[in-house]
């Protein structure tokens, strides 16, 4: 996993302090604040945290697809590597660049496939339309490839759903199809937003199984965000768990799960049913919650924002947010319990 304060030469992402904000009546609300990560080719970095930690924001400010009328105030960058090897920050560029470069090289797997695909064309046209776009196909031959996209992602009589709506098809066949839609174009980085969280558990195991042998086939780049820690286990390679927008412990991800260093992360992890405990506490007899609510974002907490729901909280934690600190050797976390790592200490 590349440092977060460093900008990796072989990534195919880095974020480097990215945040965004949105201006309402009742003040500034900062959805994400100062986030950096990256993301190496082949490997799959999953964005972890509650909802309204900023996971998603975070996806679509990367996309360029907050709304206009939001008026979001971003900052930061985004230097994204493109297949021909150029660099391009996708905060700067222009929108004719951006246009070209999303659903193409950068694709996006939204929450919710039903609103997310247009009810009045079949699927096969929406999948066409990608590729006539950015592969300057005809239709008779968009359409062919649209067909393959479709028996790729084991989409069952895909001959006869390729002419079907998206409310013919079943939740997780409009799953597959969003898929098919977002590899169409071989993507070389694919951001996944909770791509299964309406599912079965069923079949929810078939379309991770689906991604994992995508990404091995085309080598691909995935930044996947969820809550789902079991997820996250099995399928990722590094993990970044957000909290108030903030990046509060970032880690490869069988490091993370072994020895967890902030407290919401120890939290996140007690949570699931037979997993580790707060560290201090005895197991518990019944299933572990963390206290309290995430704070309003128009009213956060003048230190630590996990300071009011921190069972290991300071006096200290209340007077200044900790910074994001090397623990160790590619491992990061923003608490002031945590201590570097003595020989990087005597690096620094």
């Amino acid at each position: 996993m590349t440092n977060a304060n460093t900008t990796s030469q072989s990534a195919r992402l880095t974020v480097t302090n990215l945040s965004t904000s949105f201006p309402t009546e009742d003040g500034l609300i900062r959805s994400v604040a100062d986030v950096s990560f990256a993301i190496q080719p082949g490997k799959t970095t999953a964005l972890v945290g509650e909802s309204g930690s900023g996971k998603s924001v975070t996806s679509l400010t990367l996309m360029r697809l907050l709304p206009k009328t939001a008026n979001a105030q971003v900052s930061g960058s985004a230097c994204f590597v493109t297949r021909e090897g150029k660099t391009l920050d996708l905060l700067q560029i222009g929108e004719p660049a951006m246009r070209s470069l999303r659903g193409n090289q950068l694709s996006m797997i939204f929450q919710e496939p039903m609103t997310s695909l247009n009810p009045v064309f079949t699927i096969g046209e929406q999948i066409a339309e990608s590729v006539r776009l950015h592969k300057g196909l005809d239709r008779k031959a968009a359409l062919a490839h649209a067909l393959r996209m479709l028996e790729l992602v084991e989409i069952p009589a895909a001959a006869q759903r390729i002419h079907e709506y998206p409310h013919q098809l079943s939740g997780g066949m409009r799953q597959r199809v969003m898929i098919a839609l977002a590899m169409a174009c071989d993507p070389t980085l694919l951001i996944a937003d909770e791509p299964t969280t309406a599912l079965d558990v069923t079949i929810q195991a078939q379309i991770l199984e689906l991604m994992r042998r995508l990404q091995a086939e085309t080598g691909m780049s995935i930044l996947f965000i969820t809550h789902n820690l079991g997820v996250v286990a099995h399928h990722a390679d590094d993990v970044v768990v957000l909290y108030s927008g903030r990046v509060v412990e970032q880690a490869p991800v069988r490091p993370l799960f072994a020895q967890p260093e902030h407290p919401y992360t120890q939290g996140l992890l007690a949570c699931l049913p037979g997993k580790a405990r707060v560290p201090g506490q005895p197991k518990p007899k019944r299933l572990f919650a963390i206290r309290g609510q995430v704070s309003s974002p128009l009213a956060p907490p003048p230190g630590c924002a996990f300071e009011p729901r921190c069972d290991q909280a300071l006096a200290s934690c209340k007077d200044a947010m900790p910074p994001l600190i090397d623990i160790r050797q590619d491992r990061q976390a923003r608490c002031v319990r945590v201590q570097p790592d003595a020989q990087l200490a005597r690096v620094a």
